[in-house]
């Protein structure tokens, strides 16, 4: 699986001196190019930057804005989903329908939609006034 090996091998080189949790993802862009980030954590905690995010700014930066799949690992007993915050930003650049990888670096994995990890997702229509 591609997109999990990309996530796999990001993993790796995620900063998380202070966590020492380290997480890897990858997305693949509509093009079907796949783009990875990691975590990187800064000693002032809430500073650092979510492995979902560094992803979605590699997608972006290369040209994209629209994402069709996720893959995220990290080495727990189960599947971590992303943050809410990653919710929100995956959501912004894919549809409801998109699958999510979420798996561990023990094998164990969970597949959900970002329709159902974020269920009632802020969207454009909100900010339509009435």
């Amino acid at each position: 699986m591609e997109l999990l090996d990309a996530a796999r091998a990001v993993r790796e080189k995620a900063y998380a001196p202070y966590s020492n949790f380290k997480v890897g993802a990858a997305v693949r862009g509509a093009s079907g190019a796949v783009y990875a980030g990691c975590n990187v954590e800064n000693v002032a905690y809430p500073e650092g930057t979510c492995a979902e995010a560094g992803a979605i700014a590699a997608m972006v930066a290369a040209g994209e804005t629209a994402l069709v799949e996720v893959a995220v690992i990290a080495g727990s007993p189960d599947p971590v989903p992303p943050c809410g915050g990653c919710r929100q930003k995956l959501k912004e650049f894919g549809a409801a329908e998109v699958p999510v990888l979420m798996a561990t670096t023990s094998g164990a994995e969970l597949s959900m939609t970002l329709g159902e990890l974020l269920p009632g997702a802020f969207d454009p229509g909100h900010l339509e006034g009435s």
